[in-house]
Formats: C-alpha cells, structure tokens, sequence
C-alpha cells in the first residue's frame, strides 16, 4: 500500500488572527531566529507568495529564498514581508 503525503503548513489549522499572532510571537522568541523566518514563510505560502512578493517589491523567487531558512536576509527585507502579510513587529 502506497503512503501519500502532502505538505504541513501549521497556518492552515490556525483559525483566529490571535493564533496566529501567537504562533508567530513564539516562533520569534525562539533561540534560532530561522524558525521566526521559516514561520513567516509558512504565513506567506497560506496567503499567496505571490501575492505578498508583489506587495512587499520583492521577486518571488527572493522571497522564497530568504524565507526559506536557509538564508540570511537583511531586516529591511523582513520588515517589508511583515508589513505585506499584514502584521505589525512591536517591541513590549
């Protein structure tokens, strides 16, 4: 018997703006800053990476990249995926 698979995105089972700002504000306060970034990417892919490509200026293909984990992208590059996806970054 052949096993299928698909993709986990932990968005998709996040039904309220508070858990999702809650998952978030926990992937950040991770000691791995990649997991706030992968976390970002996972929010990007449930919306559309094109989408927010588009409206942070930024290729698809870059957004991708540095959301990716495997990059190191600069926090201006961060700052314009958050304010597309519709979030705001607050200090407290």
């Amino acid at each position: 018997m052949k096993l299928t698979t698909k993709p986990y995105n932990p968005f998709d089972y996040l039904e309220t703006r508070e858990e999702v700002n809650e998952y978030l504000n926990n992937a950040y306060m991770d000691d791995d800053p990649k997991v706030f970034l992968v976390a970002l990417g996972y929010l990007a892919k449930k919306q559309g990476m094109t989408e927010v490509a588009k409206k942070a200026g930024l290729n698809r293909e870059s957004l991708y990249k540095a959301l990716a984990g495997e990059g190191n992208p600069r926090f201006s590059t961060v700052s314009k995926v958050v304010k597309a996806l519709g979030c705001r970054l607050a200090v407290a």
